[in-house]
Parts: structure tokens; C-alpha cells; sequence
């Protein structure tokens, strides 16, 4: 079955609610400064953290398929940090790894890192369909 997310804007200025077809709740929003509420995270930053959660579990099952001494990981983004360029866009990702891990083990797990699903995703060509649904009441 397909992931599937549903994204709902009712009264209140930007803030979306989100579920899930697995029955997980969430929340977007804009910042003060855009009209919203700065009550959740802006989109943008949902999509860094998509990338973010998938390097790190990404690393830490295979760190512990390939039994490496791994203790922690900790993922930092930004969209766009010298300005939105002329063209697409820039993401800036750093990894700090914990453990007892030497140099060919950080470069396997960078190597990793470069291949976890919402790298793939984002770094790769995306087509979107997009159709209206039948109105409800």
C-alpha cells in the first residue's frame, strides 16, 4: 500500500493538520511574520526534517546490521544558508557521528547517508499529479 498523508486547512490562518494511513497526527504552520501562528513547523522545515529522520535511521540500521560501534547520530539541515540560488535549491546536511568509529567507518556510513530513501527521493526527478477531489459538505 502507498503512504498516505491527508493535509487540512479549515478556519484558523495556516495552520494544516495532517493524518496518516497508519493513524499518526501532526501539524504545519507559518511563522508570526507570514500570518500564521508559529505554532508547528513550516513546511519547509518538515521536508528537512523527512531528510533528517531518514539519514539517522538510515545510518543507525546499517550500523547495527553491520555491527559498528554507532552511539549516536545527530542530523543538521538548512534549506538555502547563502540565499536561494538562481536555480533549485541548495540543502546543507551535517552529520555528526558518536562511537568509537574510525575513518573507513565514517566514510562507509557517509557513503550511507547519500543513499537513504528521502535522499533519493528529493535528489531525484519528482512528477506530481494533482486533480481536484469531489467537494463534500
Amino acid at each position: 500500500m502507498a503512504p498516505t498523508v491527508k493535509a487540512t486547512l479549515q478556519e484558523t490562518p495556516y495552520i494544516v493538520s495532517f493524518t496518516d494511513d497508519l493513524g499518526h497526527s501532526w501539524t504545519a504552520d507559518e511563522p508570526l511574520e507570514a500570518g500564521g501562528g508559529n505554532t508547528a513547523p513550516t513546511p519547509e522545515r518538515l521536508i528537512l526534517a523527512s531528510l533528517g529522520a531518514c539519514t539517522a535511521i538510515t545510518l543507525k540500521m546499517v550500523a547495527a546490521r553491520r555491527q559498528l560501534p554507532l552511539t549516536g547520530i545527530q542530523v543538521e539541515l538548512q534549506l538555502n544558508p547563502d540565499g536561494k540560488p538562481e536555480s533549485g535549491n541548495n540543502i546543507v546536511r551535517r552529520i555528526a557521528l558518536q562511537g568509537d568509529l574510525n575513518e573507513e567507518q565514517q566514510a562507509q556510513l557517509l557513503k550511507v547517508a547519500n543513499s537513504c530513501p528521502m535522499h533519493k527521493l528529493l535528489s531525484g526527478e519528482i512528477y506530481i499529479q494533482t486533480e481536484l477531489s469531489p467537494q463534500r459538505g
